[in-house]
């Protein structure tokens, strides 16, 4: 990695990991292929951020909109969520990296949510990077869930109207304990946010490149960090 100061690295990275599909059709291969590769691009990224000082980095892994593909598909991403954490438990202990999940996650299939809770508690105790997946997760779900709870609680005569404020939703938030994110990326050359992090997406830098994620690297990382550290983030403010 070509040097960069560590006061302009970004907090917290998001990432939303397109392109396993196409990757696969590119190349004439079952878009399962795809998946399992973009699995090897999340090991290669979750081992580069934790080696560059990056503290969250959150990973749109599943939505809640993935539900309606096909059934064989939703099964097949459900096995590997499964296989991923079995097979990243030594990775993320021996980094001491935390393990969390955002999201609608008691939806996910007995065997994955199993695995995953497990290293959640396991990997508690670590601080080094915390590592959160979103899984079932959509952001205006997230909104939706959290005012729900604020509503409960009014309800319950714990909060007025009036207390109700920005760190009040966002004690509510799923993705509420990661603080704002910093850093989105998007790979595959699609132009959108595609309903993710919404609340904490409010004023971070966007950058999109065109790789696959198959593609994305350790170098490809590199080169949004080193966009992001000659940004000035004015947050309404005159630069």
């Amino acid at each position: 990695m070509n040097s960069i100061d560590p006061d302009k690295l970004p907090r917290h990275v998001a990432i939303i990991m397109d392109g396993n599909g196409r990757w696969a059709r590119s190349r004439g291969l079952p878009r399962m292929l795809g998946h399992r590769e973009g699995a090897k691009s999340v090991r290669k990224i979750v081992t580069a951020c934790r080696e560059r000082g990056i503290e969250v980095l959150t990973l749109f892994a599943f939505s809640s909109q993935n539900w309606s593909r096909p059934s064989p598909e939703v099964e097949a991403l459900m096995t590997l969520l499964a296989e991923y954490v079995d097979r990243e438990r030594k990775t993320i202990m021996d980094n001491e990296i935390r393990l969390t999940a955002i999201g609608a996650i008691d939806q996910l299939p007995a065997r994955p949510r199993e695995a995953l809770l497990g290293l959640i508690r396991d990997s508690s105790v670590n601080s080094k990077m915390n590592l959160c997946l979103a899984l079932s997760y959509g952001g205006r779900e997230e909104l939706v869930e959290a005012a729900r709870r604020i509503a409960a609680r009014a309800e319950a005569g714990e909060l007025k109207p009036g207390e109700v404020d920005a760190g009040a939703l966002e004690s509510e938030l799923w993705s509420g304990a990661n603080g704002p994110v910093d850093l989105m990326i998007r790979t595959s050359g699609e132009l959108r946010i595609s309903n993710f992090l919404l609340w904490g997406l409010a004023y971070a830098e966007l950058y999109f490149t065109d790789l696959m994620w198959p593609e994305f690297d350790e170098r490809a990382l590199d080169e949004a960090l080193r966009s992001y550290a000659t940004r000035q983030r004015r947050f309404g403010k005159i630069g």
